[in-house]
């Protein structure tokens, strides 16, 4: 019998790492630090105020964060930008009122507006929806210890153009390492130096990408630092509790044991 298990879960190890590898081919996910990685980690508030002025200068051109209200910008754990500045930024953008039928100014209560091209995704879920198995055999390891790896990815593919392109189909295509298949039609969009950061910050290829990924993963997971507080206490709580369970079952059978020894 346990043969027989030991062996179905070898076999399903094997599957899952073939698909993992097979899932990733042609792109390489590179292993970036971020604050909010493993249990203890928090998002850095200045590094996400930083990645909004990448996206609001560079990426939202094209993308579009519908998913995320304007308010969330003041919420703890995020950029935590005063209110003040939310209802600031949100005049930035214009929203279509059903009740007025015409288009007015953003304010918090509204989420960022869509993607402006329709073949240009999305990005409030692009962290989750690009978190793929990678680490030791990909096994996710390193999602276990250090974190989901979508804003690896994001990162990844940020800096992983090689300059090289061609053309199929009339579309011109950029070689990405990072990108499964190596080819995209997205051409670089970031360069290094992009963005003049008001706090002096460095502002190279590597810097600016890390930054946006990083807001990009605040974008899919905002309540990921309550989470991780709520797990932490369960933890703590269950731990107690353990040992609460324990010497209470050691006082009551101790005299029962006693009796029964002499």
């Amino acid at each position: 019998m346990f043969k027989t298990v030991a062996i179905s879960a070898v076999t399903a190890l094997a599957l899952s790492t073939g698909g993992a590898f097979a899932a990733g081919e042609g792109g390489h996910t590179k292993d970036v630090d971020f604050s909010f990685e493993g249990p203890f980690g928090s998002f850095d508030q200045f590094q996400l105020q930083r990645g909004l002025q990448v996206y609001t200068e560079i990426c939202s051109s094209c993308h579009g964060l519908q998913y995320v209200p304007l308010r969330t910008l003041s919420d703890p754990g995020g950029p935590q930008f005063s209110d003040a500045e939310v209802r600031a930024y949100a005049e930035n953008y214009e929203v279509f009122d059903e009740e007025l039928d015409d288009f007015r100014a953003a304010t918090p209560v509204d989420h960022f507006p869509g993607s402006n091209l329709e073949n240009a995704p999305d990005l409030s879920l692009m962290a989750k929806a690009r978190a793929g198995f990678h680490g030791p055999a990909g096994t996710g390891i390193n999602q276990l210890v250090k974190g989901m790896g979508g804003p690896e990815y994001i990162y990844s593919l940020l800096t992983g153009y090689t300059g090289e392109t061609k053309e199929e189909a009339g579309t011109t295509l950029y070689e990405n390492e990072a990108h499964p298949g190596t080819w995209i039609a997205m051409a670089p969009p970031l360069y290094g130096e992009d963005v003049e950061y008001a706090d002096g910050h460095e502002n190279d290829l590597s810097a600016i990408a890390k930054d946006v990924s990083a807001f990009l993963m605040w974008t899919a997971e905002p309540k990921m630092m309550d989470r991780k507080q709520a797990g932490l206490t369960g933890v703590i709580f269950l731990t107690l509790l353990s040992v609460l369970l324990y010497l209470t079952n050691k006082r009551i059978w101790k005299p029962i044991k006693k009796k029964y020894e002499s």
